[in-house]
């Protein structure tokens, strides 16, 4: 579940509680990887929208999805 809280987006787990705060970045992200397609996808679209060394995105992208599985808001990727 997303929700706007003031200026950040908040993902919650609503088995858990357990919530991620998102700032505009990771909210992109997250728009991103929920619009369907791939991970690899997701990561050729910010890579394009993003001025950003592309190894560094791939380890951000990797870590944003390790953490969505941490926090139960994603079962599979």
């Amino acid at each position: 579940m997303l929700r706007q809280v003031g200026d950040e987006a908040v993902l919650l787990n609503s088995k858990t509680e357990q919530y991620l705060g998102l700032d505009d970045v990771s909210h992109r992200i997250w728009q991103v990887l929920t619009a369907g397609g791939t991970v690899q996808e997701a990561y050729d679209t910010l890579l394009a929208e993003f001025d950003v060394d592309s190894q560094r995105l791939r380890s951000d992208l990797e870590e944003f999805v390790q953490e969505l599985i941490q926090f139960g808001l994603v079962a599979q990727w």
